[in-house]
């Protein structure tokens, strides 16, 4: 069934609390979306992460429309997901918080359109961006992906977040 927002009842009023308690029982992976900008390296975490489509190529993130990072993102027309690893904790809560040198001590490489990989990353999918997209406070972003790589070796565990907090699979 679909609906748009004519015919949606406006009645029904959900706390904002008890949503966030709600989809916070959804398990997901956490990435930090960067770019690089004639300022420098940019970055945040986002958990509103996920593939689109195989044909093109495409992947989607949330972003709230409060944000000053991804203006300079959305700039350059470019971006790169780096998908975390259960160790990469402390990188994160870096790159969440607000007013604060996000990559100090951060070790990365380019890709060849010169957005940071984070070291130690599961993977990593630089893209361009395809769409974008109005969804209440935040805005739907979709990437078409130019270039990708993976950790070698051995994966280690993903970064996930449950209810609140890191976890991991075991």
């Amino acid at each position: 069934m679909t609906t748009t927002a004519d015919t949606r009842s406006q009645s029904h009023i959900i706390d904002q609390s008890f949503f966030r308690s709600t989809v916070g029982r959804y398990a997901s992976g956490i990435t930090i979306l960067t770019g690089h900008d004639d300022q420098g390296p940019i970055g945040f975490t986002c958990q509103s992460f996920y593939s689109v489509s195989v044909d093109p190529p495409l992947v989607s993130f949330s972003v709230m429309k409060t944000s000053t990072t991804y203006p300079r993102i959305r700039d350059t027309g470019t971006f790169t997901v780096n998908v975390l690893a259960r160790e990469q904790e402390a990188i994160s809560n870096q790159f969440a918080r607000r007013g604060t040198d996000k990559w100090a001590s951060i070790q990365w490489s380019p890709t060849a359109r010169g957005n940071p990989i984070l070291e130690r990353s599961l993977a990593w999918l630089d893209c361009t961006i395809w769409a974008e997209h109005d969804a209440g406070d935040h805005l739907i972003v979709l990437g078409r992906v130019i270039e990708l790589g993976a950790s070698p070796g051995e994966h280690p565990d993903p970064l996930l977040y449950f209810q609140g907090r890191y976890r991991t699979l075991r």
